[in-house]
């Protein structure tokens, strides 16, 4: 792969930095404000259900899911969610929007070290401000060339991507946690993926019939193989 390679592109959220969790985390404490009206396997269903109904209004995000959040309670309670319970709900989404960017393993180190022989860019999705505040406080800017935050990431929006930034498919590799929005599209453009699996990932973006032995896909257990790789 190294070789032919000199373009690396990085995911950012559960590839650079924690974030599934952090939204897993607020799911379970929205779910536990809904007992009294449903129960919370009941509440987590319907989240799901409906963030993904949304997904072309609102996108990806926080905010997202906070409107989500919000017109699930309406329903589940039947109008009956008093204002204190919306209230509960929106901190939630303001506790979401500030938490903290916690950098994964050796991520850092990583990119600096890939820096010295390649371009780095990073295509990320989601809310423009949302993912701008965290590549803020990350710290990692400094180390990509070009920053791309879209609101999806599809074979169109690689594909845009490679003719304004006239990249050729042969010397680009991406590397992500998402099958569905990292791995896929990058393959079915014949370049190359590498895929980092995280121990947390949205039900929306699991992807089950893939095709593994791809022969432009690596997988690797962690970021810090890639030095292996591709130096």
């Amino acid at each position: 792969m190294k070789s032919a390679i000199k373009v690396i592109a990085f995911d950012a959220d559960d590839t650079l930095w924690d974030n599934q969790p952090q939204f897993n985390e607020v799911i379970t404490e929205f779910t536990k404000i809904l007992k009294p009206y449903c129960s919370e396997k009941n509440a987590a269903e319907a989240i799901h259900k409906v963030q993904v109904e949304n997904l072309p209004i609102y996108g990806f995000g926080a905010k997202s899911l906070t409107l989500s959040m919000t017109q699930v309670a309406c329903k589940l309670s039947n109008n009956q969610i008093d204002a204190a319970g919306i209230e509960k709900i929106l901190q939630l989404g303001r506790k979401l929007l500030s938490s903290p960017v916690i950098l994964l393993d050796s991520v850092e180190k990583v990119v600096k070290q890939l820096k010295e022989k390649y371009l780095l860019i990073l295509i990320t999705k989601g809310d423009l401000v949302e993912q701008k505040r965290k590549l803020r406080e990350s710290g990692l800017s400094k180390y990509f060339h070009h920053i791309e935050i879209l609101s999806d990431k599809k074979v169109e929006d690689y594909q845009n991507l490679f003719d304004r930034l006239n990249l050729k498919s042969k010397e680009f590799v991406m590397v992500g946690n998402s099958l569905k929005s990292d791995i896929i599209p990058v393959l079915e453009l014949n370049a190359q993926a590498v895929y980092i699996p995280y121990h947390s990932t949205w039900e929306h973006e699991n992807v089950n019939d893939y095709d593994q032995n791809h022969k432009n896909l690596t997988q690797i257990e962690k970021l810090s193989d890639l030095i292996q790789i591709l130096t």
